[in-house]
């Protein structure tokens, strides 16, 4: 059985401002059980300006912010890659003052350093949701799902300097081609707070760092009781930490809420089959199939097996069907071009591992990608 831990890197499910309150959180909290954190949990901690921050908007970019309008002059400053060349990197979520110094981020972390900007040039911000379709990765027997997130920068005044009219740019750090049409849904800021706690919950999980998972787990949940990607986390950190009891009364909560909230389905599953309920995980298991028949992973693994047996062509057709369904994973576009070049096909092999790095999320992975293609270069495979 596999363990879903619903990691937000950029945007999980978020409930909308008129969703109905979740019942009291309080009693799912046992504070006893895990020892204190080993870093301050604070929302206050998300937006802040470093001494840095404002030294960049004071000195390096302060003509460009008269000539151009606070608005264009900031967005100019962060995005063009002559200027402050941020790269996309979703090893971690960072804060704000964290994703400037590395001058990088996922795109939540990048999202939430243009909003602290904008805040200090008093411009208005609204934050985004995005409909997409989901994606999932993974660390050891945990799965990840992810979203998306993005910021619409507008003028509270006309500045009459530059002529500029009070309109609204909506900043994306996807390329052009996937957000046309994109369909997005307005979110608050309390919400963002909880998805970026949310984020360091799931990431200190994946670590085995469960008191840290446990605290962020909770201020999520406290920072905006109706975001449900926090309860499934919570819920797997007691999993992890051995309390049955406490994860099944989490993930409980969210299946009130959300019947067909696949990643509690699964978890729940899981817990019961651990306690030898199999008859009750038999039926959240039917449920889960009749939902998603075809979990997350489930071709990508059968592939692995595939290769383990030396049945490259059966390989690279499950790699293939994963593929199909999450073009933009660059795991499975590697493995697909590992089948193919065990096929021969080079042609192939060389395209997918060029897709590997052109959509890898780290650096490393980055790395590795470009070393592989090297590789085929250096010995002739062009």
């Amino acid at each position: 059985m596999r363990i879903w831990g619903s990691l937000v890197l950029c945007l999980g499910l978020a409930a909308c401002a008129s969703a109905p309150p979740m019942p009291p959180h309080e009693p799912l909290f046992h504070d006893e059980f895990f020892s204190a954190p080993s870093q301050r949990i604070s929302a206050e901690d998300v937006f802040a300006m470093s001494d840095e921050m404002r030294s960049y908007l004071k000195t390096e970019i302060a003509a460009q912010l008269r000539i151009k309008g606070r608005q264009q002059g900031l967005i100019d400053a962060l995005y063009r890659r002559s200027q402050l060349g941020l790269a996309y990197d979703a090893t971690m979520t960072r804060n704000a003052a964290q994703a400037f110094e590395a001058r990088s981020g996922n795109c939540l972390s990048l999202v939430i350093m243009t909003a602290a900007f904008a805040r200090e040039l008093g411009l208005d911000i609204q934050y985004q949701s995005a409909y997409l379709d989901e994606t999932w990765s993974r660390s050891g027997s945990l799965f990840f799902r992810s979203g998306h997130v993005n910021i619409t920068i507008g003028r509270r005044m006309i500045d009459s300097r530059t002529n500029l009219d009070s309109s609204e740019l909506t900043i994306d750090f996807l390329p052009a081609s996937e957000i046309r049409g994109l369909r997005t849904r307005a979110i608050n800021e309390e919400t963002v707070v909880a998805m970026y706690m949310n984020n360091q919950a799931a990431e200190a999980l994946a670590k085995g760092e469960l008191s840290d998972a446990y605290w962020w787990a909770r201020a999520a949940i406290a920072q905006n009781p109706a975001f449900l990607s926090s309860y499934n986390t919570l819920g797997v950190v007691y999993l992890r930490h051995g309390h049955l009891l406490q994860a099944e009364q989490v993930f409980n909560v969210v299946l009130d809420r959300e019947p067909a909230n696949t990643p509690a389905l699964s978890n729940l599953a899981n817990l019961l089959n651990q306690q030898s309920r199999t008859a009750e995980a038999k039926v959240l298991l039917n449920r889960l199939a009749q939902i998603e028949p075809y979990p997350p992973f489930y071709f990508f693994n059968l592939g692995r097996a595939a290769m383990e047996k030396d049945d490259f062509k059966a390989a690279r057709d499950f790699f293939a069907k994963e593929v199909d369904r999450a073009a933009y994973y660059h795991e499975f576009h590697f493995w697909l071009g590992i089948a193919d070049f065990k096929l021969g096909d080079i042609a192939e092999a060389r395209k997918h591992l060029a897709l590997a790095m052109e959509n890898s999320t780290t650096l490393r992975d980055r790395d590795l990608y470009s070393a592989k293609l090297e590789w085929l270069r250096s010995h002739g495979y062009h």
